[in-house]
């Protein structure tokens, strides 16, 4: 046990020895029935000695002497996971998503840099957050730091890294690119959000991370989903935190936690949890439920870069537009014919006046939507506009076995029925790709906490009642909405409809900013 006052933590001990010969700055100040108090001085140095000692519930001195900057006053468990982070120099922090965990990050590293404790951070995550998260969100919370985000050519991203900003953003397939830049870079701290990429250490990727934080005396590692899947995926991120904790050799580690029922299935022991709870230490865990401060709902952007193909033919289209838009006055019916083409481009099929489809490499944007499936704790709704695009993402959730069912217009009352009621009850599906005109109105899913929005739609009605679908009597947990967007009139529908303005009004503005 130990209390705190402004100076010191005072400790409750049998061996105050264990103390007072780490600590220099520390005292025994009494005695009562074997159990001594030792006084410790209250600094961040100390502090995370003790922690060292397996002393638990240390609060760090960023409670005291840090003032939280930025737009935003941290909930308290936001306040928790600083503390936590500031004491422990490689941890993980397991916050579900849309708790805020991002924000955490950056005013814990804030703090770091203040007292000088670090200079440079470099943040490793998905190229769909780069932007809308990471790099919005230290202009949030930490404006007064200097952030840039290293993305384009080899030599682009290698500039950016030698600027010397004190945070640079980087995505986890452009580490390897720079991977020398980067350890020469003279960072201190790295932080790797959506962790779970790096749960193999037999790929290349996990490799290069091996090698960059080798020198690196401070790495947080970020996921609100750990070993989800399986046990043996904790193996790749105990190497890199906790490698004491496990054996040396996956193999190894595979026969601690699974046990081998043929020559190609295995099963986790019934002890496997504990011991993957074990080696992914030290963690901080909070789950939406349990941070009653949270907003009923949080709003996300995730980013989904245009593939080239896709560039090339919406500004083709764009082009039509201008013609057109140059020749005759446009009303709300024909914007919004036009700005659906667009819409339909960026979500990878569009529809030919004849209802043939002409199909678009869309990966970008299927890997985001399954970035945030895996992500998700709890069920996951996605909703998708366009007929053909569902077929898109339903093939590829399955080829990278995600249990997934459709409801559109097409799918009969009965069938339609029973998927929401195995939705609701069952295990399975883990996703319902939904067409929002045809699931609207009336359902109740909240079986699942989190909703996708593949694409946005132009009706404000249509949006409202399809969040809804989640936020009904039944709901349990805060919610999250992820808006994907990978063009600019995919972000202006997205916060005309957050702001519940009547697109019906605004198309034909929408329609002439395309060419502004």
């Amino acid at each position: 046990m130990h209390t705190v006052n402004d100076k010191a933590i005072v400790l409750r001990t049998k061996r105050p020895h264990l103390v007072t010969e780490k600590i220099e700055k520390s005292a025994i100040i009494g005695k009562h029935n074997g159990v001594y108090e030792v006084a410790v001085n209250w600094g961040l140095e100390e502090t995370q000695i003790l922690a060292g000692l397996k002393i638990k519930d240390l609060p760090s001195t960023i409670k005291r002497d840090y003032r939280w900057t930025g737009k935003l006053k941290p909930f308290q468990h936001q306040r928790e996971t600083a503390s936590f982070l500031t004491i422990y120099k490689k941890a993980f922090c397991f916050n579900e998503q849309g708790t805020g965990k991002t924000a955490s990050v950056i005013w814990a590293a804030d703090y770091l840099i203040k007292i000088r404790k670090i200079k440079r951070v470099l943040v490793i995550c998905p190229l769909s957050i780069m932007s809308s998260a990471w790099q919005e969100d230290l202009f949030k919370f930490a404006m007064h730091r200097s952030c840039s985000v290293a993305h384009g050519s080899a030599n682009a991203r290698k500039k950016i890294i030698a600027a010397g900003a004190e945070f640079v953003i980087i995505n986890y397939d452009g580490v390897a690119v720079v991977k020398n830049e980067i350890i020469n870079g003279n960072f201190d701290m790295v932080v790797v959000d959506e962790a779970n990429a790096y749960k193999n250490a037999q790929t290349n990727r996990w490799k290069v991370l091996r090698d960059i934080v080798k020198n690196v005396e401070w790495l947080w590692m970020l996921t609100g989903t750990p070993a989800a899947q399986s046990p043996v995926d904790a193996f790749g991120l105990a190497r890199l935190i906790n490698p004491d904790s496990l054996p040396r050799y996956f193999g190894q580690f595979r026969d601690t936690v699974m046990h081998k029922v043929s020559q190609y299935v295995w099963r986790p022991k019934p002890d496997s949890e504990a011991t993957v709870h074990r080696v992914l230490q030290p963690a901080i865990r909070f789950e939406k439920d349990q941070c009653l401060d949270l907003p009923p709902v949080t709003y996300t952007e995730r980013e989904a870069p245009l593939t080239p193909q896709q560039k090339k033919y919406y500004h083709i289209l764009k082009k039509q537009m201008l013609v057109v838009a140059d020749g005759e006055s446009i009303t709300a019916v024909n914007a919004a014919i036009s700005l659906n083409k667009l819409l339909q481009i960026s979500g990878g099929a569009v529809y030919s006046d004849d209802r043939e489809v002409l199909e678009f490499n869309v990966s970008n944007r299927l890997k985001v939507v399954r970035e945030v499936i895996e992500e998700a704790s709890h069920k996951v709704l996605v909703f998708v506009p366009f007929t053909h695009t569902i077929e898109l993402l339903k093939d590829f959730l399955g080829a990278s076995n995600i249990n997934c069912a459709v409801l559109q217009g097409k799918v009969p009352v009965n069938r339609r029925n029973e998927i929401i009621k195995n939705f609701q009850e069952k295990k399975y599906p883990q996703v319902l790709i939904i067409q929002p005109k045809a699931a609207a109105h009336g359902l109740t899913l909240t079986a699942a906490d989190t909703i996708v929005w593949y694409s946005p739609i132009t009706s404000v009605e249509t949006y409202l009642q399809a969040n809804a679908r989640i936020d009904r009597p039944g709901q349990h947990n805060p919610m999250t909405i992820v808006h994907i967007r990978g063009s600019e009139v995919e972000a202006k529908l997205y916060s005309m409809l957050q702001a519940n303005i009547d697109n019906h009004i605004k198309l034909i503005d929408l329609y002439r900013q395309e060419f502004e």
